[in-house]
């Protein structure tokens, strides 16, 4: 068997967590989550390999030009709508960088008048509703009880760009090693 990574740093703004292949919650099977804040109070990330069958004008009832699907950013107040980007703080005030050229975030006004206007491409920009937290201490105890693989410095290319379905997959064989191996087990190893 293979052996964990016994003492996981906690992840930081702009990290992977990436779920071990046998988590037992339906929420999180397979996911890839990207951290978005991580402090002394909890922590907050999107999953990024979950799509809704929902487009943007459907949850607004302003008229918006996105015609890509939402995702699911997580089982907690689904009624709320995040967002990660490649547009800076020049074009969107209020956006946070995670890492370089990849933001989250920002002036939604500013962000609807750019779809509108068609200054968005698409594949610059993916909608969430909900999102996935942790309370003070939570995520710790998920990382020793070794629930979660963490991947540091997430790029815009792999959020944005990479199939979301493939996305899991993708990353783990990205780590090579052992995890290479872990993204080939089967959803259920009784069907192997």
């Amino acid at each position: 068997m293979f052996e964990y990574d016994k003492d996981l740093p906690d992840p930081e703004p702009g990290d992977f967590l990436i779920s071990e292949p046998f988590l037992n919650d339906p929420n999180f099977e397979r996911t890839v989550i990207l951290i978005c804040e991580h402090n002394e109070e909890g922590t907050f990330g999107l999953v990024m390999n979950k799509l809704s069958d929902l487009k943007l004008d459907d949850v607004l009832s302003d008229e918006i030009n996105a015609p890509a699907y939402l995702n699911i950013g997580g089982p907690v107040e689904q009624n709320t709508l995040h967002f990660i980007h490649r547009l800076n703080q020049e074009k969107v005030e209020g956006a946070v960088e995670l890492n370089d050229g990849l933001f989250w975030s920002g002036d939604f006004e500013q962000i609807k008048f750019l779809l509108n206007s068609n200054l968005i491409d698409e594949n610059d920009i993916q909608f969430y509703l909900g999102y996935s937290g942790w309370e003070k201490g939570q995520l710790r105890k998920e990382l020793d009880r070794q629930s979660w693989f963490i991947k540091k410095r997430a790029t815009a290319e792999e959020v944005l760009d990479m199939e979301s379905d493939m996305l899991w997959k993708s990353i783990l064989e990205g780590m090579g090693g052992k995890y290479r191996v872990f993204s080939n087990y089967p959803v259920d190893p009784r069907l192997n």
